[in-house]
């Protein structure tokens, strides 16, 4: 037989076999290991001796099964010509490789009917043989079972459908749909479809690293803009090039495989052991904290992580990534995919921002993470473990205490410089905790025989109808334009000059601006004016006002997250939704579904007009506290629900109820009532 056939030779995890060899070819493993997959689930591992392929002449079915290559794989591949050929030369061997591939199928069916009987065993209740799926509108009747990927596009709009939307829940497009609902496609152009993608190319990383570079400890770090920071232990010192090209080759390598995304039940203990094992420590901890006795794990290969969503249903859909070196570890990018790269599009630095004026105040994420790591404070896992083990009230007095250590600095950094510094402008984006923030450095310059008088620019918004709109047609209150610049310029200089002004106020309940209807400043000798607002880097904002060094700026942000384990962290993003959704609910009555509506387009506003001019900024201050989402969690759960199911903002809402579902809570009493947090739960002493 071997004459008539082809010697196979395939690296490991190739695509040996699937869909586009139907029927034309049967395969004999000579050497190595593969896996034979259905639906992107292993049904059988195969060795020397075992075939797989079928071949049309002898009348076998394609079922839709996928082999992918273990290990180096060497099998013989005879084709239709090939097994002609020997049916003509040696009838008998051709009559007993069909009848060894008959007894083969036979037994294999009797498996899969026991498999199929196992899994039937814990439903009694028949199905219906088919269910009504609106699909955008058009109601199709449809097989029970039928994955999501059969009735939805590959693309809409020129974006990418990463995933289904089933019931306005976001599910894998390999998901089967067993009763009647509704169905529409979640695409790259869409936050949450683009978290998919990005999460899909972080896992198709982790497992080009565990093939290339396993002796190395990779981790999907922080974003900074479009970029995805990479952390790298074990790497030699300048090797980062070298190991960018290597891991960027493998990845490629893996994607053109098509290797499929599998979704996997373990049980918790053995989930624990598998990560233990492998040095995944926050995973570890992460699940000891866990009720439930499975937890659902995701893969396309070797390499496993903790599930936190729905990914792609396999490697070949991700296009165009690129790796480079990084000042912290790696830069990943998503590519010409990311809705984030548009053309024109100013971007912000993708390194971390420092103050480059002055480096005595340091990298403050830096100091953050290292006494993080010196509390052994490292993942979600290790707070929910110091919180069972008693630990939080020192955490939290600590983490408090890093805070006014710091915002002690910046004071003491303007206050060196008193004589030339006339301006302190405070920027930073939504939910950053601006307010609190500038209560309490007003209190560090007021020790330091400062006193700033503080000129808030959301009074200078203009009325409603004369706020620019952005492409959507939406209120673009992040836009520069939004504010009566001019008037704002005048105060400015008017007070200055030592002059009195009457500010306006700005109603935000019905979108007018009241002039004169602030508050009277005046700057006596010796005071500092402090402006607070989103536009405080802006250079457009003052203009030429300020003769230079006059102007000290400070950009705030939420900086230092936890991760869940090397594949998933706690994104800023949604630490500052989480906080604008508790905030809003308690003090502007806005709910949580109107707020996560709104929030794509604060995002855009931002990357827009305000992180571009991170490199504007004297000093950079981390507003982000480690615990608080364990307290956040108290509230964020209850105003999560309120979100209605056929609602378009509950596919953010049931993924942020899943996040932090992940933390041990943390009772609101334990935090200080001058803490920044308060600025979002209520309850501060120093106002918000």
């Amino acid at each position: 037989m071997l004459a008539h056939a082809e010697l196979l030779v395939a690296p490991p995890r190739t695509r040996v076999h699937g869909d586009a060899d139907a029927g034309r070819h049967l395969f004999i493993v000579a050497a190595g290991r593969a896996v034979w997959r259905r639906e992107h689930l292993a049904l059988r591992h195969l060795g020397p001796g075992d075939h797989f392929g079928e071949l049309s002449p002898l009348g076998e079915r394609h079922l839709g099964e996928v082999v992918t290559s273990d290990t180096a794989l060497t099998a013989a591949r005879l084709g239709p010509a090939g097994y002609a050929a020997l049916s003509r030369e040696a009838p008998g061997v051709a009559l007993s490789l069909a009848l060894a591939l008959a007894d083969g199928l036979g037994r294999e069916v009797a498996r899969l009917s026991e498999d199929v009987g196992t899994l039937m065993r814990g439903r009694t209740a028949p199905r219906a043989e088919t269910v009504r799926v609106s699909v955008q509108g058009d109601v199709r009747v449809v097989p029970t079972g039928t994955r999501l990927r059969a009735l939805l596009p590959a693309e809409q709009d020129g974006a990418l459908v990463v995933a289904g939307l089933l019931g306005c829940r976001p599910v894998s497009l390999q998901t089967p749909i067993y009763a009647d609902s509704t169905l529409a496609p979640l695409t790259m152009a869409h936050w949450e479809g683009r978290q998919i993608y990005a999460q899909s190319v972080g896992l198709l990383l982790l497992e080009a690293a565990q093939a290339e570079a396993p002796l190395l400890r990779l981790r999907l770090g922080p974003s900074r803009g479009t970029v995805q920071v990479v952390q790298v232990e074990g790497a030699a010192a300048g090797a980062a090039a070298d190991l960018a090209g290597r891991l960027a080759a493998a990845m490629e390598a893996h994607a053109a495989a098509d290797a499929p995304f599998r979704l996997e039940y373990w049980g918790t203990d053995e989930a624990i052991a598998w990560f233990q094992q492998r040095g995944w420590t926050d995973a570890v901890k992460l699940l000891r904290m866990r009720r439930q006795a499975t937890v659902r794990l995701v893969s396309c290969g070797q390499c496993y992580a903790l599930s936190m969503g729905p990914l792609l249903p396999s490697t070949g859909a991700l296009q165009g990534f690129s790796l480079e070196p990084h000042p912290e570890g790696l830069a990943l990018r998503l590519g010409p995919r990311d809705p984030r790269t548009r053309a024109g599009r100013r971007e912000p630095p993708a390194a971390p921002v420092r103050d480059h004026r002055d480096d005595s105040d340091g990298d403050m994420a830096a100091e953050h993470q290292a006494w993080l790591a010196a509390m052994g404070i490292t993942s979600v896992g290790a707070l929910s473990e110091a919180c069972v083990d008693g630990r939080v009230a020192q955490l939290i007095r600590v983490a408090e205490g890093f805070q006014e250590k710091r915002i002690s600095r910046i004071a003491d950094r303007i206050a060196a410089a008193r004589d030339r510094i006339r301006i302190i402008a405070i920027a930073g984006p939504s939910s950053s905790g601006k307010s609190t923030f500038i209560a309490r450095l007003t209190v560090q310059l007021q020790i330091d025989g400062l006193n700033p008088v503080t000129l808030s620019l959301d009074d200078y918004y203009v009325d409603r109808e004369k706020t620019p709109r952005d492409e959507k047609g939406d209120w673009d209150f992040e836009a520069l334009q939004a504010l009566d610049l001019a008037t704002l310029q005048d105060h400015v200089r008017r007070l200055l000059a030592g002059e009195a002004v009457r500010t306006p106020r700005y109603d935000f309940l019905s979108g007018r601006s009241v002039p004169d209807g602030g508050h009277e400043l005046q700057l006596r000798p010796g005071d500092v004016l402090m402006l607070e607002g989103i536009h405080g880097l802006d250079p457009a904002l003052l203009g030429a006002i300020p003769a230079p060094g006059e102007l000290f700026r400070v950009f705030i942000h939420p900086a230092t997250t936890l991760p869940f384990d090397r594949l998933t962290r706690v994104s800023a993003t949604d630490l500052r939704l989480l906080r604008r959704i508790v905030r809003d609910r308690h003090q502007r009555g806005y709910k949580a579904a109107e707020n996560i509506a709104r929030w794509p387009s604060v995002q855009a506003g931002e990357r827009e007009h305000i992180f571009p001019f991170q490199a504007e900024a004297d000093a950079v201050f981390d507003s982000s506290l480690v615990y608080e989402p364990a307290v956040l969690k108290i509230f964020a759960e209850r105003y999560l629900l309120e979100v209605p199911p056929d609602h378009p903002a509950f596919p953010t809402a049931h993924r942020l109820r899943y996040l932090v579902d992940r933390f041990v809570a943390i009772h609101p009493e334990h935090v200080p009532p001058t803490s920044l947090l308060r600025e979002f739960i209520g309850g501060g002493g120093s106002g918000s």
